[in-house]
């Protein structure tokens, strides 16, 4: 009797029950445009509801749900996270941030500083990691344990001091606000939820940083943008009575940490929507301030 041929080893994952099924990775393009055309529908949607068109509305939640859903969407954000799409943006915040927080005074009378992290993805970031932070997660459509289902915009304003924070994180939130008027009501909003600049005498190794905000935006919301550039945000911020204290831009994003200097707004507006470059390859992103 003629002797089978053993073929080449298995490995040894191919022996195993399948336990888990991974989840299929979406290519780049696909998450970019599944991401764009979710929030496009969510803003057809508000105006819908803002015109009492029902039967708009309920088309649009058909097209939403035939795209996935809300499920379908929170798995392409969360493939924007992978190390091999960019990563996890608060990487770069760590790095600012490492020479004050681990200086002696890296805390605020023994404590560790407050984050609240808005439009939060996963607990497992490198703030989260780096032990340095007590941090409050939300997100508009929460997908994960640790992560509080909230819109910022709705969140009950501080009632006192505990529930102030040292520093918000708006890592790629700004830009899926859907009108530029609401993105510079966010910004101003932030200003109510973080500890007043004069907190950190205590802690002169953190002055420099704190109270802070991080903001990251797409690259093309700032370089290429009609509306805004890089000078023409520093006047917003500033208007809210922030500084620039670290920027990075890569071919993708923009990074930003602002330190909240007053209590009060400095700079004096009004920002409105004015065009500051031409050229019909523009886009459209603006941010106002009334």
């Amino acid at each position: 009797m003629a002797v089978k041929k053993k073929g080449p080893p298995k490995s040894l994952a191919a022996g195993r029950p399948p336990i888990f099924q991974r989840t299929k990775s979406i290519s780049r393009k696909s998450t970019k445009a599944l991401i764009n055309r979710h929030h496009l529908l969510e803003k057809r949607k508000r105006q819908a509801i803002a015109k009492g068109d029902k039967a708009e509305e309920i088309a649009i939640d058909a097209e939403i749900t035939a795209l996935g859903g809300i499920g379908r969407y929170q798995e392409a954000s969360l493939q924007g996270q992978r190390h091999d799409r960019g990563g996890d943006s608060s990487w770069v915040l760590m790095e600012w941030l490492q020479s004050c927080l681990s200086s002696e005074e890296g805390t605020i009378r023994g404590r560790r500083l407050r984050m609240l992290e808005v439009g939060a993805l996963s607990t497992q970031n490198a703030c989260s990691k780096s032990g340095r932070f007590d941090i409050e997660r939300i997100d508009l459509n929460s997908q994960g344990e640790g992560i509080l289902q909230q819109d910022f915009m709705e969140r009950p304003l501080p009632q006192d001091e505990t529930e102030l924070f040292d520093i918000i994180s708006l890592s790629l939130v700004l830009n899926f606000v859907p009108e530029p008027k609401e993105r510079g009501a966010m910004l101003r909003r932030t200003t109510q939820f973080l500890h007043p600049a004069g907190r950190y005498r205590v802690a002169p190794g953190l002055a420099t940083d704190f109270p802070s905000l991080f903001l990251v935006l797409p690259a093309p919301c700032v370089t290429n943008s009609r509306y805004l550039d890089d000078e023409r945000l520093a006047s917003i911020m500033a208007s809210l009575g922030y500084s620039k204290v670290a920027s990075k831009t890569t071919q993708r994003l923009v990074y930003y940490l602002w330190r909240r200097n007053s209590d009060g707004e400095g700079t004096p507006g009004p920002f409105p929507k004015r065009e500051i470059r031409s050229g019909p390859k523009r886009n459209n992103f603006a941010v106002v301030l009334d």
